[in-house]
């Protein structure tokens, strides 16, 4: 019988994974992408903590889809001595396949998972969820690295895989629970009505619903001697309550507010990396909702740049009443079309923002307010993304503040590529620490 779609699909599994004798101190691990949805169902259902489960196989140079071994967080490796002895590969090949793969396993960690650690699997019973298994190579590196994390037991559960799979995988795992195994099989797709991809920031929204970062916001901002460290909040705008993220690290020399591009939130993994290397720099940050999610489903809302550079200033007022940041400075870091409010709002006449940063912008939506403009503006624009580094390149010259445009070589709109959104969060901390240390009051 065919899911209707990962939810389906967690539910139907959870069912099945109740009916195991797993014990008391579980954790449900999901393989991003799809299978987190699908591990969201059944960690609800066990009440049980929710993590991703971040592994990277270990390719043979000749043969890349030949595993001979998988890495996983903190130093974790595993290797197949059968594999490594007949590709003829010694210690060093191992180390060199580790070194080209552990960088983008902890980027993407710290992409989904944000500053909270690992879950500690020591002497817990690992539940892997993946939203269905084919081949089974993954399943098998994410098994072994739950087992090297020190879980005492492991328990791979899927909704659907095949007979070959499961059989090959009881080496690995001490069980294996399955809704559907079918005979014969030809893709996990096949049995999904709705298998669309899990985007990024779904992994993301559903890792912080399950730690309980998402519920419960306050009633009204911080006021005098409330001064949060961090936590999520409500910043009043007109008739509309907008929900925000805020992080101020011990001793802030200033605070950036983000203004996401459209279709994302403050839950954009992309946005949540660049806030953490700003927050390291000692700067506050607040990545802020500039629409409600009723307003979002009016596609002409996400383009209205006045009405989001009005809230962008709302938030700005927000910021300035927070004790501990009234008198340091602010800036904008604007993603997409929410660069173009970025720049609208720090026109606005009496604006006091202190630098503009801009990922992928668009400021020519703001193309009627670009030579008002005061403050210091870097433009980051992937040089891959041609359309808009022309667009870019055209708002340059309408702006008459000082400015910089930087291309990333070799990154495409989102700065998926490896190693390219560090470098958006290494230019954007120093253009904010270099800018904030002339604007400082």
């Amino acid at each position: 019988m065919r899911f209707r779609d990962r939810v389906d699909a967690g539910h139907r599994l959870a069912a099945v994974v109740q009916g195991a004798a797993l014990g008391p101190d579980v954790v449900v691990l999901g393989l991003p992408r799809g299978g987190i949805p699908v591990a969201f169902e059944v960690a609800q259902a066990l009440g049980a903590p929710l993590d991703i489960i971040a592994v990277r196989k270990l390719g043979v140079p000749f043969q890349p889809e030949l595993a001979v071994g998988a890495i996983g967080e903190d130093g974790v490796r595993v290797e197949n001595e059968e594999v490594r002895w007949a590709a003829a590969l010694d210690e060093s090949d191992i180390d060199a396949l580790e070194q080209r793969e552990r960088p983008e396993l902890e980027r993407r960690a710290r992409l989904y998972r944000g500053d909270r650690p690992r879950t500690d699997l020591r002497g817990r019973c690992a539940v892997i969820v993946d939203d269905g298994i084919a081949t089974g190579s993954t399943a098998r590196a994410a098994c072994q690295v739950a087992r090297a994390h020190g879980a005492a037991r492991v328990v791979l559960a899927v909704p659907v895989a095949s007979q070959q799979s499961t059989l090959s995988l009881r080496d690995v795992c001490d069980e294996i629970l399955c809704v559907e195994v079918p005979e014969p099989f030809w893709a996990v797709g096949e049995w999904y009505q709705d298998f669309s991809q899990t985007t990024d920031d779904e992994v993301v929204r559903l890792l912080d619903l399950a730690a309980g970062v998402a519920a419960g916001l306050p009633d009204d901002p911080p006021g005098a001697g409330a001064t949060p460290a961090g936590g999520e909040v409500v910043v009043a705008s007109g008739h509309v309550e907008l929900a925000g993220t805020l992080v101020v690290p011990s001793d802030p020399v200033g605070t950036v507010v983000f203004a996401h591009g459209s279709g994302s939130s403050r839950h954009s993994p992309r946005n949540r990396y660049v806030a953490g290397v700003l927050n390291e720099a000692g700067l506050a940050t607040l990545l802020i909702d500039l629409l409600t999610v009723d307003e979002e489903l009016d596609r002409a809302n996400v383009f209205d740049v006045e009405l989001l550079a009005g809230r962008l200033s709302d938030a700005t007022r927000w910021v300035h009443h927070v004790p501990q940041l009234a008198a340091l400075p602010t800036g904008f870091f604007g993603a997409s079309t929410g660069a173009a409010a970025a720049l609208w709002a720090a026109a606005a006449p009496g604006s006091e923002v202190a630098a503009v940063v801009s990922r992928g912008g668009r400021p020519d939506l703001a193309a009627p307010r670009l030579g008002a403009v005061t403050a210091p503006t870097l433009l980051i624009v992937g040089g891959h993304d041609d359309v808009v580094l022309d667009l870019n390149r055209q708002a340059q010259a309408q702006l008459r503040c000082e400015s910089h445009l930087t291309v990333v070589p070799g990154a495409t709109h989102l700065f998926e590529e490896p190693g390219t959104l560090e470098q958006v969060a290494a230019l954007a901390r120093d253009w904010f620490v270099d800018k904030f240390g002339g604007a400082a009051k």
